[in-house]
């Protein structure tokens, strides 16, 4: 088995910057580049200033300041790296489609189609290329087809190997990982690349955590993982909302059942709803493989996942619009938290944004504090949606960066994020500044309940009958 040297990863987005930042630390006689055409998200990677890398992780600045311009570099020059790599990963943006078969549901493979073709047309060795993006299955034959059509007489092996990180822990989880899934061709060469990505893996990962499969397993693997996941989320909130009918509390629920070694604790926390880039695209990829494939059944089963999500939101909305006297119009709502999660910047699928869009329908003002989320990304959230013109978005909400005097003359505060620094906020100097009756609608669940009923406040808890 020949011992890769060189790797390069395309797309310095969320998988692929932390990634390739933990290969290098563990396996620093690799170097390992990281390319994008986006000149802006690579001139960030490379900022002096850590704190304003493109992607917040827990533990990745001190990660990238011990390797990068070492053996981490960070580069636009993608054909460069594609040249002179052994192993290429594919890291780029696989979202649902907006447009034509499978709109809503399938998963937009151009970008793969666009780095697949790039790297046939610059390879002149052989090359291990490898998966790492969320794909729908059969994608790696997708890819194949385009690298073996190349005239250049070069061979190329196809992996997957889906990550599995949690955003917000993704550094753990690549440190300590449970499991890592790699599947590629049953033939020799097949079986040479495997073990070429294992034993870089190895470096810091017992072997026994590492699981070699065919191609198809690893590539549906990733979605069911996900669509499991999020299940169980969706489950929980719709017992929240019969909970909140009646006097049961969904967290003492939760507990109960999480104990059940059959069933576990985890993701079992009742919220407004999931969020982040790959739960609701992957059960939306799951559901357009089914019904492609005839089974209608089993595509209605996954889709009232992401159904149970979406009431999550709405209901979410709806109440803040019924407490406040059924109408929110010109009333000021203040917004803790924009990220889908603590402990990321990433907002794709974020609950708030939904929320918002919800309660500015309603001509609600609203005004947003999150201590990593940037004022253009909030902005480009909404604008996306294309719900309203860019210059009424920019009228009807407002970015802050002082979360205590955004209270000031506020009818309700709206907790969409769980970060930690909320529970510890003056909630008292909060309360003289907002409106009496003053409302706190509680979508984490990580206040102090006790407390803010003691303090005056008119408290609301998803899964609980206030």
């Amino acid at each position: 088995m020949k011992k890769i040297n060189k790797i390069c990863c395309i797309g310095a987005g969320y998988v692929g910057g932390p990634t390739m930042s933990v290969i290098a630390y563990k396996c620093p006689d690799i170097q390992v580049t990281v390319v994008d055409i986006n000149a802006e998200r690579i001139k960030a990677w490379n900022n002096d200033d850590l704190e304003k890398l493109p992607v917040y992780e827990p533990g990745l600045k001190e990660i990238v300041a011990e390797t990068r311009n070492k053996n981490l570099f960070f580069s636009t020059e993608v054909d460069k790296a594609i040249d002179e790599a052994e192993m290429i990963f594919i890291s780029v943006n696989t979202p649902t489609k907006t447009y034509g078969k499978g709109k809503g549901q399938a998963a937009d493979l151009k970008y793969i189609e666009l780095c697949a073709r790039n790297i046939a047309r610059v390879a002149k060795t052989d090359k291990i290329v490898v998966e790492k993006s969320t794909l729908p299955v059969r994608t790696a034959q997708a890819i194949k087809n385009i690298l073996d059509n190349t005239g250049n007489e070069v061979n190329f092996e196809i992996l997957s190997n889906p990550e599995f990180l949690a955003e917000g822990t993704a550094i753990n989880d690549l440190l300590y990982a449970d499991r890592v899934l790699i599947g590629g061709d049953e033939t020799p060469s097949g079986g040479k690349a495997k073990e070429a990505l294992s034993a870089i893996y190895e470096n810091w990962l017992p072997k026994s955590h590492i699981l070699k499969t065919n191609i198809w397993s690893s590539e549906l693997s990733k979605l069911v993982a996900n669509a499991f996941l999020a299940q169980r989320i969706s489950s929980i909130n719709s017992i929240s909302a019969l909970c909140e009918k009646t006097d049961a509390n969904v967290q003492e629920v939760s507990k109960a059942i999480g104990l059940d070694s059959r069933i576990g604790p985890k993701f079992l926390n009742a919220s407004v709803g999931f969020g982040g880039s790959c739960f609701q695209k992957d059960i939306l990829n799951l559901v357009y493989i089914a019904k492609s494939y005839g089974l209608q059944e089993v595509a209605d089963y996954w889709e009232q996942v992401i159904l149970i999500n979406d009431y999550q939101k709405s209901r979410f909305a709806n109440n803040i619009v019924s407490t406040l006297y059924n109408t929110v119009s010109g009333k000021k709502i203040v917004f803790y938290g924009w990220a889908f999660k603590k402990d990321t910047n990433d907002t794709r699928e974020s609950a708030a944004i939904y929320v918002a869009d919800a309660l500015l329908e309603e001509q609600a003002e609203i005004v947003v504090y999150d201590p990593k989320v940037s004022a253009e990304r909030i902005y480009a959230d909404l604008d996306y949606l294309n719900t309203r013109t860019e210059a009424e978005n920019r009228k009807l909400v407002t970015v802050v960066k002082d979360p205590v005097e955004a209270t000031k003359d506020a009818h309700a505060i709206a907790v969409l994020t769980e970060w930690d620094e909320f529970k510890d906020y003056n909630w008292e100097t909060i309360f003289k500044n907002m409106l009496k009756p003053a409302f706190v609608f509680d979508g984490r669940r990580i206040l102090d309940k006790e407390k803010l009923n003691e303090i005056g406040f008119n408290y609301y808890r998803i899964g609980e009958n206030s």
